[in-house]
């Protein structure tokens, strides 16, 4: 089945966000919550599925649990994003405005993916 190019936009997306995990894990190590235990394996698995969930939308009989799978991904995602408001360090050094505006980011892409659930 053909799908919009816009899906397969968001695909890639995540297929290259997903491969970023490896190639520049210090990044994410940087952001993870304290809370949270083993950075490096969660930093790993975060990336794993974002590339797999990006390459199962664009397969029919996966695309529906993909689209889920990556709603709930990005729920998650959700702690991350308010803990980087706990500081400067936190935060990257990125601006506050910046680091807020991440959040509504995060419902506009649960949206997006939402979206093609009927296709």
């Amino acid at each position: 089945m053909l799908y919009p190019w816009h899906l397969y936009f968001m695909a890639f997306l995540y297929i290259v966000a997903g491969i970023l995990h490896f190639v520049n894990p210090k990044t994410y190590l940087r952001i993870m919550p304290d809370y949270l235990p083993n950075h490096k394996l969660l930093v790993a698995l975060s990336g794993i599925f974002e590339i797999a969930l990006g390459i199962s939308i664009c397969i029919p009989a996966l695309k529906s649990v993909a689209i889920y799978g990556l709603i709930a991904m990005l729920a998650v995602f959700l702690l991350v994003h308010v803990y980087m408001l706990k500081d400067e360090k936190t935060g990257s050094g990125l601006p506050k405005w910046i680091l807020i505006s991440r959040i509504p980011l995060q419902f506009v892409l649960m949206y997006w993916a939402y979206s093609y659930i009927n296709l």
